[in-house]
């Protein structure tokens, strides 16, 4: 499980979580734009995106939790 702050995992962190192979990895974004950026580092490390889902966790506000769901590609 990721849960980075606002800016994202970055880079190297996908990259050094994702090499150790895990079946599946949930990911905890609050900003969509750096989720949309770690997302594509994942998928250059053999992940898919199997799933996501938003929150809307604080009403009123333009924050929105974003968990995705990511499982290694088989293609």
């Amino acid at each position: 499980m990721l849960d980075p702050p606002r800016s994202g995992a970055g880079r190297a962190v996908i990259r050094d979580v994702l090499e150790r192979g895990p079946r599946r990895a949930a990911y905890i974004a609050c900003d969509p734009a750096a989720l949309a950026r770690d997302l594509a580092y994942a998928a250059e490390s053999g992940y898919r995106v199997v799933s996501v889902r938003a929150f809307d966790a604080f009403p009123m506000t333009h924050h929105i939790e974003c968990v995705a769901i990511l499982e290694p590609a088989t293609d």
